[in-house]
């Protein structure tokens, strides 16, 4: 089962499509991203060759595979330690939301090491790593100056 996953992540790799907006080298002010063109005598629209290709249930992933993260596991957005609890080692990685601060995110990252779970966005929160950067150190007069 795991070897048929990672081949199955291959595969949605190797679909992986880029899709062109129409018009996206002619005008500079253009997103690259991708609008479904609307106009009445568009090519692209009209599924011309030669005109970039559309978005299209053939470029999907396969269903085994889709929606998770590309180390092979599912993806679990945690605010706190208690989003930990849903949390199953082998099937789930999670990610510290983005609004959670540095000492529950400490929190978060030693409980989800004693589980086992692997953490997508570790950053190193530690306190006293914080606290050794904003303590000046002492300064030692010199033994020159005494004299």
């Amino acid at each position: 089962m795991v070897e048929d996953k990672k081949r199955l992540l291959r595969v949605r790799k190797s679909k992986d499509a880029r899709f062109k907006r129409d018009g996206v080298g002619k005008k500079a002010k253009l997103a690259d991203s991708w609008r479904r063109p609307r106009g009445l005598h568009n090519k692209q629209r009209r599924h011309k060759k030669a005109k970039g290709r559309h978005p299209g249930p053939g470029y999907g992933s396969p269903i085994a595979v889709r929606g998770m993260h590309p180390c092979g596991l599912f993806e679990i957005r945690v605010f706190n330690v208690l989003g930990l609890d849903d949390a199953d080692p082998t099937v789930h990685a999670i990610r510290i939301a983005a609004t959670v601060g540095n000492k529950k995110r400490e929190q978060i990252q030693i409980e989800a090491e004693k589980r086992g779970l692997r953490v997508l966005n570790y950053k190193d929160a530690s306190r006293k790593e914080r606290e050794l950067i904003e303590e000046p150190e002492d300064e030692t007069p010199d033994e020159e100056d005494e004299e």
